[in-house]
């Protein structure tokens, strides 16, 4: 849906409201699952340990919970993801965030990458599985190969960024990853998303979910600019 035509709830629907810090405790989950609920967000990523609780605060919501895995490195091994895909499942999560083997997709291992991709969407049982680029890392080319991969190992989405790399995403890297994608398949921009100047330009180059922890202070920005304009 064109930006301009959003509605507020629509423009909340599309944020998975993040918390991925070390140091988050049991109360900072709480207040995310609180705003998730009174925004009406799409959903709440968090790490596994946190999926559990994060579940049980949500209950007889509509705010679905994610979880990351191979996070934020996407270096471990393959069975390592798994182990921690089939543990958020056990616990209620309802979509999962798992990073890429950066240096095996630079290695020119497609074979590789391509296998662990559909192992672990297998793992997800058939919940939505994201996959992280971390596109800061990557060359045009190799963006491309990782978007055409994800797409092939039955994955749901794209993903720019963990927010933990030397970069977060950018409209152009949104762009390509769309274009390579193209229409139907779901593309995340998540990493240095603070403001709703930003992530209305993420949805308009293609962006259909946003990862931030700013979410709160983006939406109230958009009904703020809906109320000026209208």
């Amino acid at each position: 849906m064109h930006k301009q035509m959003l509605t507020p709830a629509q423009f909340a629907s599309c944020i998975d409201h993040t918390l991925l810090r070390a140091a988050a405790t049991a109360r900072d989950i709480e207040q995310l699952c609180a705003e998730a609920r009174q925004h009406g967000f799409w959903s709440v990523c968090v790490n596994g340990s946190r999926v559990d609780l994060a579940c049980h605060l949500l209950d007889n919501s509509d705010v679905k919970v994610a979880c990351v895995a191979g996070f934020p490195l996407g270096a471990m091994s393959g069975d390592a993801k798994r182990l921690e895909i089939e543990a958020a499942i056990d616990d209620g999560a309802h979509e999962i965030d798992v990073v890429i083997n950066i240096g095996r997709l630079k290695d020119g291992d497609d074979k590789y990458v391509l296998r662990e991709l559909r192992d672990l969407v297998e793992a997800a049982d058939e919940r939505p599985v994201k996959v992280i680029l971390e596109t800061c890392l990557l060359t045009r080319e190799e963006k491309i190969r990782a978007c055409r991969l994800a797409v092939e190992s039955g994955a749901h989405f794209v993903k720019t960024s963990t927010g933990f790399g030397t970069g977060g995403a950018t409209v152009e890297d949104v762009q390509l990853m769309r274009e390579t994608v193209g229409p139907e398949f779901g593309v995340k921009a998540s990493g240095g998303i603070r403001d709703t100047q930003t992530a209305l330009a993420m949805i308009a180059a293609g962006a259909t979910r946003l990862g931030t922890s700013a979410s709160v202070t983006i939406v109230n920005g958009f009904v703020e600019n809906k109320a000026q304009a209208g």
